[in-house]
């Protein structure tokens, strides 16, 4: 039998399609509704599913928010059977995903490298 190898791909975005309306619906949490997924990678064999997210806050928003979806992974992943077909429903974890605060912090020092670069015309 083919294997298809799109298959991961489509469980991940259906996983995280279906985790986007659980978090803020389900979660009796203030951070729940901050939470924005922005990624999830599945595992060759679908034990796994790590689920990548972002949160607005303060600077402690992280660490709670990734201590609150470490709590309710049971009942998340119970969630989800609930929801969709598979054979067996993934492990989830959650980590919190730096790439948004990096990309920010590139893009202010592009802006403050063109705005030198214009106070400081080259002769």
């Amino acid at each position: 039998m083919i294997k298809d190898s799109n298959r991961p791909r489509r469980v991940a975005e259906l996983l995280k399609r279906e985790l986007a309306m659980i978090i803020p619906r389900e979660l009796d949490d203030s951070l729940a509704h901050r939470i924005t997924l922005t990624h999830v990678e599945v595992l060759p064999d679908y034990s796994v599913a790590k689920v990548f997210f972002t949160v607005l806050g303060g600077a402690d928003a992280p660490r709670e928010a990734t201590r609150a979806l470490k709590r309710a992974a049971g009942f998340l992943r119970h969630a989800l059977a609930g929801r969709v077909v598979l054979r067996a429903i993934p492990a989830l974890r959650f980590y919190y995903d730096e790439s948004v605060e990096r990309g920010a912090r590139l893009t202010s020092l592009i802006e403050r490298a063109i705005a030198e670069d214009k106070t400081h015309p080259k002769d």
